[in-house]
């Protein structure tokens, strides 16, 4: 039997085919689909999608600038192993930024933002219930991207997004973990509830807990999996 390819097709992405080449690898490096130090062949990537080595050489480069590859020389390209400082880093700029998006949201949420949400909320639940894990993985980030551009700063998910690449990725390790998903979806619904109360600190206290989980459950993965890791 064919192994199912690790990248999906360009016809998947938008944009020009260097565009749609780095986005097609990335995701797939995102998604885990290329562990952690692994190599990549740039063969394999043409064949798959179709494509000359030139968007190939252009979409890793621009890889390389997230960091999310590394180029040894006369060895090849690998997949960046996980660093826990940088993921640290990630974690604690995503802490203070989501935190004061909270407060901000908490005491003006409108009923249609609330709607938004809890229509994302009851996909997590299906997706959650079925163990499908990258649509669940999807629609947790796309949730707190809502609660940033609900603030009013239309920018701030987008320039924030390359600054926790590297917590995207470590968090394909969480949900697969026997219920992790559902402990993620409850702490999603306890942050939705609190901001239909307009509870600040309620708000502020239950983002804390569910960004904190992160690290708390990383930590230990990392003498797991050490070989998915920096210095290991």
């Amino acid at each position: 039997m064919t192994p199912k390819p690790k990248i999906r097709t360009l016809d998947n992405f938008q944009g020009s085919l260097t565009d749609r080449t780095f986005l097609a690898v990335r995701e797939a490096i995102m998604e885990l689909n290329f562990l952690p130090g692994e190599i990549i062949r740039k063969q394999y990537i043409c064949n798959v999608l179709g494509v000359s080595r030139s968007p190939v050489s252009e979409a890793l480069a621009k890889l390389r600038n997230e960091s999310l590859v590394e180029v040894v020389p006369q060895s090849g390209t690998f997949v960046s192993k996980f660093s826990l400082q940088d993921i640290r880093e990630g974690a604690f700029l995503r802490e203070a930024i989501e935190l004061a998006c909270i407060e901000i949201l908490a005491s003006k949420i409108t009923e249609q933002q609330l709607k938004d949400l809890n229509r994302n909320l009851k996909l997590q639940k299906v997706l959650a219930d079925t163990d499908d894990y990258q649509g669940f993985y999807k629609l947790d980030a796309e949730m707190h991207e809502m609660i940033m551009d609900f603030t009013g700063y239309k920018n701030l998910a987008k320039v924030t997004k390359t600054g926790w690449v590297q917590v995207d990725r470590a968090r394909q390790l969480l949900l697969p973990i026997d219920g992790r998903q559902k402990k993620a979806f409850q702490e999603h619904k306890d942050l939705i509830q609190a901001l239909e109360k307009h509870d600040v600190k309620l708000a502020r206290k239950k983002m804390k807990i569910h960004l904190n989980q992160l690290i708390l459950i990383l930590t230990p993965l990392e003498k797991e999996h050490p070989h998915l890791f920096e210095n290991s």
